[in-house]
């Protein structure tokens, strides 16, 4: 079952270009990482400041490969010691509901 990861940050005060550029940076290291399924970073628009990392994995355990492997340590390394692009994180974490297509289309038509 694939799992979903989500980072809620909040950008230091005129951070966000960094915040974007760090992101846009590191994205290939996650790419190779064995189970990865794919990466979106969320900008905020309207009514929220909270940049969200949105991170899918095949599994706990190779989300787990990710956070424990030194490609992480390298993307998460403050750069520089510059000044930080965030002042919070928080990480949400979600398993994917899975079914199968026909059985949801059905359900969809019946409704």
């Amino acid at each position: 079952m694939s799992v979903v990861k989500i980072n809620a940050i909040t950008p230091a005060e005129g951070a966000e270009e960094r915040l974007e550029a760090r992101f846009g940076d590191r994205v290939r290291e996650v790419e190779g990482m064995e189970g990865f399924e794919g990466f979106e970073l969320l900008r905020p628009v309207k009514g929220e400041t909270r940049y969200y990392v949105y991170t899918r994995w095949r599994s706990e355990e190779d989300f787990e490969r990710w956070v424990n492997s030194d490609a992480f340590k390298r993307g998460h390394a403050q750069s520089n010691g510059g000044d930080p692009v965030a002042t919070h994180a928080t990480l949400l974490a979600f398993e994917v509901v899975e079914w199968p297509v026909q059985q949801a289309l059905d359900e969809r038509t019946m409704a």
